[in-house]
């Protein structure tokens, strides 16, 4: 019997694919990724055998706007390298002025045992960066 080896990849539709690729191109180099695949409608970032993908949606869609709340997707969490790689990561974010979740808890939000950042990319998708042990 073969074993699965995980996640493959996931594909998320977007309202602007221009300006996702500005936010995640630096934010995912920093945590490992490198550009994949692109095309006209597409980028794709990899690490390791698994890989992420944002296209553009369709424009007869993207009138309805991505809320965490409803059915689907609720949001993406990557390792960090370390505790002080998310600090880093929290100053380069702060100075792209994107809002962060939780603040008031910065870093223990998800509890006493769990440092991460919580914030928003360009369409609302909650991002969570996890530092190891």
């Amino acid at each position: 019997m073969e074993i699965s080896q995980g996640l493959h990849h996931v594909e998320i539709n977007v309202h602007h694919l221009e300006r996702t690729k500005a936010f995640y191109s630096w934010l995912l180099q920093e945590l490992g990724f490198a550009v994949y695949q692109e095309w006209d409608k597409g980028v794709s970032y990899k690490n390791g055998t698994a890989y992420l993908v944002f296209t553009q949606t369709e424009e007869k869609y993207a009138k309805t706007p991505f809320h965490r709340k409803h059915t689907g997707l609720n949001h993406l969490a990557f390792w960090a390298k370390s505790r002080a790689q998310i600090d880093q990561l929290r100053v380069q974010l702060t100075n792209r002025n994107v809002s962060f979740l939780y603040e008031d808890k910065y870093p223990y939000a998800g509890g006493n045992e769990h440092f991460a950042l919580f914030f928003e990319d360009p369409d609302r998708i909650k991002i969570e960066i996890v530092a190891a042990r």
